[in-house]
């Protein structure tokens, strides 16, 4: 149970991959007694209101920020809302939040109420510097795995792409990362010069982290180690493990009256099928892949005759809000037919994914290897078809591959030309009951285990991320009480 002085101040960055993974920390810290407020800017803040639970006390702060005068279009907040080339303008137009930030923290020591913490997210490394002016205790917060980050972190620091001819480099301080492949890149990586927008802003921002006084992941110690002593060996700082965090309780599911259809519609189809015979399609909420890449896995599946649930939206170039047009950008009766002869199922936009991945009947998932997906997904003891196509995607797969051995890259990103019989192929290796596809569900099943160990806390025994989130919380404290005893002191 957290002690008097027990606020701590979360502080992502705008965007929903960021903001969800903080809430669902927040209301988890919120259980154990501790004090939340929770930092963004309006819009983000008012989309928040709407979704945290009513029982919860965690206080909503606004910062004041207006899009229009960083040359963003108006009500522009999160990334959600802007095309990919203006990511790096929210990016850098974020760093005007500082002042704002300083004066809520100097507010609350004025106040005589200083926070224990400030959790902020890894775009944020400015803020380190100014939580110190304060004293007080500050940890970056990624939602991400330590080993995706570290080859994010890695890439920017040294752009060792650009030193290699063929394509394929490896990074100088990060070696066991093994051979990287320019197609795992993002489009900014590929384009940056070292003097670009994206790397002006990595250079003030990736060497800032050093200031802070620790890091934590949303992954498990021993399924991450290579990437968590990455971090440990540059920092020189505690790095605590304390995932896989529970992503559900933040709202980031959807609920009502149509999110109650889909669940039932999939639990039913899945509660008629053989265990482990279907296959889970899902790439996120917010990515797609081109009406090209959609018709050849729908003829993939068509071949291979497994049962399957595929989450659908428009392909790329179309409004992924809008209605999926079947008939347009699927084969001619392949919908129809596969719900018909009851060996598929097409679900518009949105899925239960953890109630899907839970059940006995799903022998792979086909993912952008989103980190709160891979680790869905290995919580339950399901392997992957990756195809990442954004962001540390790439390295996630990568890691899922060659270290976890849980995963086959089907696809990458969506410029990637794929063949409906390439993509049959490992669907079957991957489904088939021995071989490859038992190996991987083997050792899918190993992860699991690992994780329900490291979030085990019972009588006598505590898992690795209990233990490491107690460590975090216990440095914090200790930081405020040497502060206060030092205040104390010179006082007298």
């Amino acid at each position: 149970m957290a002690g008097n002085n027990n606020n701590i101040i979360m502080f992502p960055f705008m965007a929903q991959g960021h903001i969800i993974p903080f809430l669902s920390l927040s209301l988890q810290l919120e259980q154990k007694g501790y004090q939340i407020t929770f930092i963004n800017t309006p819009l983000n803040i008012a989309n928040l209101r709407r979704v945290l639970p009513p029982t919860s006390t965690v206080r909503l702060l606004e910062v004041p920020f207006n899009s229009s005068d960083h040359g963003l279009p108006p009500n522009s907040e999160n990334t959600d809302s802007l095309p990919p080339y203006q990511i790096c303008d929210l990016l850098v137009a974020s760093t005007s939040l500082k002042p704002a930030f300083r004066n809520i923290l100097s507010g609350l020591v004025d106040a005589g109420t200083p926070p224990l913490c400030v959790v902020a997210d890894f775009f944020f490394g400015w803020s380190a510097a100014v939580t110190h002016e304060f004293g007080i205790f500050h940890v970056i917060f990624s939602g991400s795995g330590g080993f995706g980050l570290a080859c994010y972190f890695s890439s920017w620091i040294n752009l060792a792409h650009k030193h290699s001819d063929s394509g394929e480099f490896t990074l100088p301080d990060f070696p066991e990362a093994g051979k990287l492949q320019v197609t795992q890149l993002t489009p900014s990586l590929v384009a940056a010069t070292g003097d670009d927008p994206w790397s002006k802003f990595q250079k003030q921002n990736l060497p800032a982290w050093g200031n802070s006084d620790g890091f934590l992941f949303n992954t498990v110690e021993d399924l991450d180690k290579v990437g968590l002593s990455y971090f440990r060996r540059k920092f020189s700082r505690p790095v605590w493990a304390i995932g896989p965090i529970d992503l559900s309780v933040s709202g980031g599911a959807r609920t009502g009256k149509n999110g109650r259809i889909e669940t039932n519609s999939c639990l039913q189809f899945l509660n008629s099928m053989p265990p482990a015979s279907v296959l889970y399609i899902s790439f996120g909420s917010q990515n797609t892949i081109t009406a090209s890449q959609m018709m050849q896995l729908a003829k993939a599946l068509d071949k291979s005759k497994k049962h399957f649930i595929w989450v659908v939206r428009p392909p790329l170039g179309f409004d992924i809000n809008t209605e999926f047009r079947a008939e347009e950008w699927l084969p001619e009766n392949f919908k129809k037919q596969t719900e018909e002869e009851h060996r598929g199922l097409i679900v518009e936009k949105w899925a239960p994914q953890v109630e899907i991945l839970s059940h006995q009947s799903v022998g792979a998932f086909m993912s952008h290897c989103g980190w709160n997906s891979v680790l869905e997904s290995l919580s339950r003891g399901v392997p992957l078809l990756g195809w990442p196509m954004a962001a540390e995607q790439f390295y996630n797969a990568k890691m899922m591959v060659e270290i976890a051995e849980v995963c086959v890259e089907v696809a990458r990103g969506t410029s990637f030309e794929v063949r409906s019989e390439d993509l049959r192929e490992t669907i079957e290796e991957v489904m088939s009951e021995d071989g490859k596809g038992r190996e991987m569900r083997k050792k899918a099943s190993e992860i699991k285990k690992m994780i329900e160990e490291a979030t085990r806390n019972e009588q006598g025994f505590r898992g690795s991320s209990v233990e490491a989130m107690e460590d975090f919380l216990q440095a914090a404290l200790m930081k405020n009480t040497t502060i206060t005893t030092t205040n104390d002191l010179q006082q007298d």
